[in-house]
């Protein structure tokens, strides 16, 4: 039993075979065990608190609103939601009791469930908080009486019914456990395994699964871990008799194995789960088979530093899998070596190859280790192709899944894969099977990110010609699809300012342009690749100064990428998409001496989004795919009103169209579409920074549309970008802002306010703040009271973050950067204005808030950058009231040597100027 020091299990080898050593006993018994599940009590709804309301009709309901026909649903979804508004108590027990009584239709118990589930679970989050708040308002007696008839369910002879009934339990015990409520659940359901009938040992095997899925590992003490680990992984053992209990208890160990970290560092219990997972690898049931392997996928990525003695038996299972297996188990003994590159990626990068004994993780170098067996296995994956695995986008399938590994592979290992890939690429890349060609080409676009430019480089000479000849002479668009695709890593990892021996040059720059051209008209998935692979050439000539080798093809690039977004099946594998973002990325790495050429193009976009806002009728599916036109004609826009805007002598001559421009911004808005919302709010703050203070004539008629983005919360993703583009427009407007402040600041504060908003959005708010009073300077007056303690409650939130994970952590230092933009543009607003008196008060828990965050050591080089900028600005602003403040701060001192004593630049720079500020300060 886990947890428990056993006599009779002996100590593994550290190198056990799973195919030949015996599995220890697994003691069972433990004391004190409860009785079986309590039943669902027959006790009526009259005698009960819960008043006998709808209860014969609700079968009924949950039949009807299943029927095709649309009245009868809509009728019977009316009702129930009636009943739920009215009286919630009694619609919950209701439904708790449709799930547990055999003598209903198993479709409305199924149902009855799933309302059940959803009343207690949301995916917003403010939603889900008061759905969780509503249960544990409700009365314990009826709370106590739906779990005895969620836990008499699992007992159903009814497999729906199980099944349902187990994702509900589960849920119940997401928001009680962490409550310390209902303690005896776990109890309650380890005893029933040991009851006979196999479908209750399934479904309660089930339960525990969905109860580690649903609830915290810290909800559950490590006695009780190690007594569901303990029948979760006797249920996974081949001594269990009937498949659907050891299916159910391997689905159920891969949602345990968060709470294993205790386990996995025991070797005798890890040397037994490990062995278990294996054996069941290597089970007659695909569906064993392939739950097995998706427990070692996890295993991988959790338990890495833990993996060494189990390794070689790891890879000769797996590598039966790829080889022999179905393809649904294959993709994930794959999945297992893609996810232990991704580990070792992780950590290499981490630690740039140094290990000492301090690092938190050694790299154990599995792949290193197990390449020239593991690279031969991949490269025969590469030759299952489907047929038509090029016409799906989602495709997914063993060649895939071989390749995108082979692409982990190389980035792992580096130069090492080359010798050893290189072999295939020769043997089949001329074969009359197309297979083997594209087989070929695919290994060799694999590995081109990972291993050095030295090595590659002389290799993608070679090959240059023979794949441009390929992609438009072979006459399999397989090939040629894989071919373009390459071709786009080549110039995407291989091609840039920064490479010493340049791949494309005077002498074959026209041939590459010409052959991908010419590509561009090919079947569409072959044009999106061959646009991929443009995209990568333009953007590889970026930093190249004021003449780019692309210059003289610039006019004929252009005309061939709009002639594909007019083609009949642009629509096909997101060819039109890939057509406006490599023209996108050709305009934003021109040169100077296109500016001309880019100029032209403004007329012939904006045609092209006045023809698609004329009005005709649309079907909703016509609807949508103009919503999708206009996006991208909106940020084809963006991108030129960026490039023409950056400097005085281009943005001129664009001036001319800004009315128009904006104009058509404008009727974007009038479509409903988010995407369309989304692309046009960033156009227009594109337009905002180039116009700069003349923009201020659009600010009447746009501020609508600005409030109702930073308004709407359900597509959080506009209200951000709208956010952004308050600060753009603060940024060109500076004081003329001042009109439209109240309204922004009032729905500014209400967004913060708010829990329905996605959270990802309150950093750029706050940011936004010190964007508007940089702006308005000293008439930010008005905004303190309102703004400084919602900035003060963020900023004592954001301080600490002890048991934070690393997402947590990542979030936490983007709401600390928010803060301190916030503080830093309140600061400087009110610099050299006759009210920097009106700052003094706040001084103190500005220095508290970077005495804080600077003591919990976990700030990012950005927050250390920003933060250390904001004590230079308390300094420079508010002078000697701030001076001896810092002067008298341990902390302050210390994280201004710190800094200054930094490898970035950029910190360093701004740590320069803080002490100059506080000497400043402190002097006067």
């Amino acid at each position: 039993s886990f947890g428990v020091r056993l006599s009779f299990v002996r100590r593994v080898s550290a190198h056990f075979s799973p195919l030949l050593s015996p599995a220890p006993a697994l003691l069972l018994g433990f004391s004190g065990h409860r009785r079986a599940s309590p039943i669902c009590r027959d006790t009526s709804l009259q005698s009960s608190p819960i008043p006998y309301i709808m209860a014969m009709e609700v079968t009924q309901l949950l039949l009807n609103a299943q029927s095709i026909d649309g009245s009868v649903r809509k009728q019977a979804e009316d009702s129930l939601k009636q009943f739920q508004e009215q009286n919630l108590p009694a619609f919950l027990f209701s439904l708790s009791g449709e799930l547990a009584n055999e003598d209903k239709p198993a479709d409305s118990r199924k149902l009855a469930g799933l309302i059940l589930k959803n009343a207690l679970d949301a995916k917003e989050q403010h939603r889900k908080f008061e759905l969780v708040q509503r249960w544990l308002m409700l009365d314990a007696t009826v709370k106590s009486q739906i779990k005895s008839c969620l836990l008499k369910t699992l007992s159903s002879p009814v497999p729906d019914a199980r099944s349902t009934a187990a994702q509900v339990v589960a849920k119940v015990a997401g928001i009680e456990l962490p409550q310390k409520q209902w303690p005896e659940l776990i109890g309650s359901l380890l005893s029933n395994v040991h009851q006979l009938p196999p479908h209750v040992k399934q479904a309660t095997l089930e339960t525990l699964g969905y109860l580690c899925e649903e609830v915290s590992p810290d909800a559950v003490d490590q006695d009780n871990v190690n007594k569901i680990l303990t029948v979760v992984v006797q249920g996974m053992s081949s001594s269990e008799g009937n498949n659907d209990v050891r299916l159910a208890a391997i689905r159920a160990l891969y949602n345990a194995l968060g709470f294993a970290q205790a386990n996995f560092s025991n070797d005798m219990e890890r040397d037994y789960i490990m062995r278990v997972v294996c054996e069941a690898a290597l089970s007659k049931e695909e569906k064993i088979r392939l739950a097995a392997f998706e427990c070692l996928v996890s295993i991988a990525s959790m338990y890495y530093e833990k993996l060494t003695p189990y390794m070689n038996d790891i890879f000769t299972i797996t590598a039966k899998a790829v080889r022999e297996d179905v393809e649904s188990v294959a993709l994930q003994a794959i999945e297992f070596w893609s996810s232990i590159c991704d580990e070792e990626i992780d950590i290499l990068e981490e630690y740039a190859g140094e290990f000492t004994g301090d690092s938190d993780v050694q790299c154990s170098y599995f792949v290193k280790q197990a390449l020239n067996v593991l690279v031969p296995i991949l490269l025969e994956t590469l030759l299952k192709q489907e047929e038509d695995q090029d016409q799906d986008e989602g495709a997914w399938n063993i060649a895939m899944a071989g390749g995108t590994c082979l692409g982990l592979v190389a980035r792992t290992v580096g130069d090492d894969i080359v010798p050893l890939v290189m072999p295939f690429i020769e043997e089949n890349i001329t074969k009359p099977d197309w297979r083997q060609r594209e087989a070929a080409t695919y290994a060799f676009g694999s590995i081109l990110e990972g291993p050095s430019p030295d090595k590659l480089t002389p290799i993608v000479n070679v090959a240059l010609n023979f794949m441009l000849s390929a992609l438009t002479k072979d006459p399999n668009t397989h090939v040629k699809d894989t071919t373009a695709w390459t071709l786009g890593r080549i110039f995407e990892f291989l091609h840039g300012s920064t490479m010493d021996a340049p791949i494309i040059t005077p002498a074959n720059c026209q041939q590459i342009v010409t052959v991908l051209l010419q590509s561009m008209t090919d079947v569409p998935n072959v044009a999106g690749k061959a646009c991929g692979a443009l995209y990568f050439l333009a953007q590889g000539y970026e930093d190249v100064g004021p003449s780019s080798p692309l210059t003289p093809y610039f006019q004929e690039i252009v005309q061939a990428l709009l002639t594909v977004t007019h083609r009949e099946d642009a629509g096909e594998g997101r060819l039109r998409t890939a057509a406006y973002e490599t023209l996108n990325e050709v305009v934003r790495c021109s040169t100077e001496e296109t500016a001309t050429l880019v100029l032209q193009l403004v007329p012939v976009i904006m045609l092209e989004l006045h023809n698609t806002l004329e009005g005709q009728k649309l079907s909703s599916d016509e609807r949508e795919k103009q919503g999708e036109l206009h996006g991208l004609l909106c940020g084809c826009l963006q991108v030129i009103i960026q490039k023409l805007g950056a400097s005085d002598q281009t943005k001129y001559g664009f001036m001319q169209f800004a009315d128009q421009i904006m104009g058509l911004f404008l009727r974007v808005f009038a479509c409903k579409s988010a995407t369309v919302h989304e692309e046009a709010m960033l156009a227009i703050g594109s337009l905002a920074y180039a116009c700069g203070p003349e923009f201020a004539k659009y600010m009447p008629e746009f501020y609508k549309y600005l409030e109702m983005g930073l308004q709407n919360f359900e597509e959080y993703q506009v209200c951000s970008v709208t956010v952004g583009v308050v600060g753009d427009i603060c940024r060109a407007l500076e004081n003329k802002v001042l009109p439209y402040c109240d309204g922004i600041m009032t729905q500014l504060l209400k967004d913060l306010s708010s829990n329905q908003l996605h959270r990802s959005v309150k950093p750029p708010i706050f940011s936004c703040l010190g964007d508007i009073a940089l702006a308005i300077g000293q008439d930010f007056e008005k905004y303190l009271m309102y703004a400084m303690p919602m900035l003060q409650s963020a900023a004592e939130l954001s301080a600490h973050t002890a048991g934070a994970d690393d997402e947590m952590i990542e979030y936490t230092n983007s709401l600390r950067n928010g803060i301190l933009e916030a503080y830093s543009g309140i600061l400087q607003g009110f610099k050299n204005s006759t009210k920097t008196q009106l700052l003094i008060p706040y001084a103190p828990h500005i220095l508290q808030f970077l005495d804080s965050i600077y003591v919990e050591k976990d700030m990012d080089d950005l927050v250390m950058r920003t933060a250390i900028g904001v004590l230079g600005d308390l300094a420079d602003t508010l002078g000697s009231n701030a001076g001896t403040m810092i002067q008298n701060s341990v902390s302050s001192r210390d994280f201004l040597n710190e800094c200054l004593s930094s490898e970035d630049g950029s910190i360093k720079e701004s740590a320069e100027w803080t002490k100059l500020a506080i000497t400043r300060a402190i002097s006067a």
